[in-house]
């Protein structure tokens, strides 16, 4: 069965950056619409943005407001997302999903912890 492993996160200073990985094993997501989420202490898991590996479209939820990018990268089979310009307020466990049904019958990783001091 697919698994997703996350990495690249840590502790970053205000306006820092961060490039944050998602790597498939056990199998492939190149079919598969992959996404990245995040969870902020005591708060519902928020979509940030997704890449279709088919087309390469990309989509980002509003208040992601250009700070992030997300990219596939077929050598690697990776789909990453940069932050830039990062806030004390990003603070959360990151999380990459992949699916082609829905993201509650998707793949998920465990997460990565990123935060950002002031």
């Amino acid at each position: 069965q697919l698994q997703l492993v996350e990495s690249g996160g840590g502790l970053v200073q205000a306006g820092g950056s961060l490039r944050l990985s998602c790597a498939a094993s056990r199998g492939t997501f190149d079919t598969l619409i992959v996404g990245w989420f995040r969870q902020l202490p005591g708060k519902e898991r928020e979509l940030l943005a997704t890449f279709n590996w088919d087309s390469t479209n990309t989509y980002y939820e509003d208040f992601i407001q250009g700070r992030f990018t997300i990219s596939g990268d077929i050598a690697k089979k990776t789909v990453n997302l940069q932050m830039n310009a990062l806030r004390p307020e990003d603070t959360a466990v990151y999380l990459c999903a992949a699916s082609s049904t829905g993201w509650d019958n998707g793949y998920w990783g465990q997460g990565t912890q990123v935060t950002v001091s002031s």
